[in-house]
């Protein structure tokens, strides 16, 4: 007999809210969570989906980076008269053992402070629920949570909450993460090293799994590596830039003079004891063959050089002879030209319909500019998103000619979502995920 389906709240955090529906959409699909939105993903600092495999959701829940606490839910209402009776009349609430165990209630305001003052107040008038146990506020059997929502502008808040909450806290999710692995305490960092929170966040959305082999083609550092390490991948990247890879460069941290022995790639891993999960990292070229056909990747994550903070290089020389002198062969570093944008993203593509498994997902980081995009495509697409309806490969917005000819498409690759973090006014860039696919 299968389980009673229940409503449970996610709380979000205020961070990368583009974000929301590529990862909780990406790890539902990984863990097979079989649910249905109530109140879908939005603005709102909350969603509500409905399930009876809780089992499936805590899974993705200890995984989720953009949200920070679960809790069952039992009464959504737009009224406090009509909350306080649906409170009183719910059936969980008649339950002996919440009814007789000891609890707390933990209120929280959206949209809106409210006072250490206006928090008990509120708990007073839930003083009528059937609750015959002790009130602790260390450690009790049962935390129910009360959350009021206001809305998201703060100019025009409105006298009464639009929504309140009720029902069983369960668990806070693991966003602990990005402070346990955050780039101040890093041991190997670079001028554009991936923080924690969006390594993490890219580690999810590729669905990284146990023992799965995952390849950074502009490795850098290694932030993206770690993330995917510590959730069971074997890793393994390439660079073009060499000093980098080797510890040679000046240092990036604040106040330091000289990079320590220890610095690179490996050492983050074995600073994070992941050392058992570092396959290895090349200096090479991304522009070059470096791979037999033979070789695939479960996931290729990366985020390639704009060339704005990070120079974009490939090999190559004008000069009409680049012969290089036998005597200085042993300490030559290959000379370099311009990589242009559009050949990064095209070699890109290539490479991943080459070297992915089938179904494996490539996610990578692109620049972005407002004014190019045309028609409400992009808006269009960010709704069948948010639906978890896929558009056809020709809806995918295209970049104005004046930029380059970046056309994410590919034959053998099937576009799944892209969101956007905005840098700045105009400028933003697009985290874009494709699928290989067989023809």
């Amino acid at each position: 007999m299968s389980q009673t389906k229940k409503s449970y709240v996610i709380r979000f955090a205020n961070e990368l809210n583009n974000f929301r529906s590529m990862e909780f959409n990406a790890l539902a699909s990984l863990y097979k969570l079989d649910f249905k939105f109530i109140e879908p993903i939005s603005e709102k600092p909350f969603m509500i989906i409905e399930t009876n495999d809780e089992a499936a959701l805590l899974n993705v829940f200890n995984r989720i980076i953009l949200a920070t606490s679960l809790f069952e839910c039992w009464v959504s209402s737009s009224d406090f008269d009509e909350f306080i009776d649906e409170v009183n009349n719910c059936t969980q609430i008649h339950n002996d053992y919440y009814r007789n165990c000891s609890f707390r209630i933990q209120v929280e305001a959206f949209g809106r402070k409210i006072s250490q003052q206006q928090k008990i107040e509120r708990i007073e008038r839930l003083s009528g629920l059937p609750l015959k146990g002790k009130i602790r506020m260390i450690n009790p059997d049962v935390t129910f949570y009360y959350m009021e929502y206001y809305g998201l502008n703060p100019n025009r808040q409105p006298e009464k909450p639009y929504q309140i909450l009720f029902g069983k806290w369960i668990t806070d999710s693991n966003r602990k993460l990005c402070s346990t692995f955050s780039l101040k305490t890093r041991k190997f960092i670079a001028n554009t090293s991936m923080d924690a929170t969006l390594s993490f966040l890219m580690a999810n959305i590729a669905q990284i799994n146990i023992n799965d082999i995952v390849y950074d083609p502009f490795v850098g550092s290694g932030s993206l590596l770690v993330s995917a390490a510590y959730f069971g991948a074997y890793v393994c990247g390439t660079d073009i830039d060499y000093p980098l890879l080797h510890g040679m460069i000046k240092p990036t941290r604040v106040g330091s003079q000289q990079r320590d022995d220890d610095e690179s790639v490996h050492g983050n891993l074995k600073q994070y004891k992941l050392e058992s999960r570092y396959i290895d990292v090349i200096a090479g070229d991304s522009s070059l063959p470096l791979f037999r056909n033979d070789i695939e990747f479960d996931a290729i994550i990366t985020d390639p050089p704009y060339g704005i903070r990070e120079s974009r290089e490939r090999i190559g020389t004008k000069k009409s002879d680049p012969t290089v002198p036998i005597e200085y062969l042993d300490r030559h570093l290959p000379a370099k030209l311009q990589y242009k944008l559009d050949d990064i993203y095209n070699d890109l593509l290539n490479f991943s319909a080459q070297h992915l498994k089938p179904n494996g997902m490539v996610i990578f980081w692109a620049p972005y500019f407002k004014h190019f995009y045309k028609n409400n495509d992009y808006k269009n697409f960010k709704q069948q998103q948010q639906t978890q309806t896929l558009p056809q490969i020709d809806s995918l917005p295209k970049y104005d000619h004046q930029d380059p000819a970046i056309r994410f498409q590919h034959e053998n690759l099937r576009l799944l979502s892209f969101g956007e973090q905005k840098l700045t006014k105009n400028c933003s860039r697009i985290l874009v995920v494709m699928q290989k696919i067989l023809k």
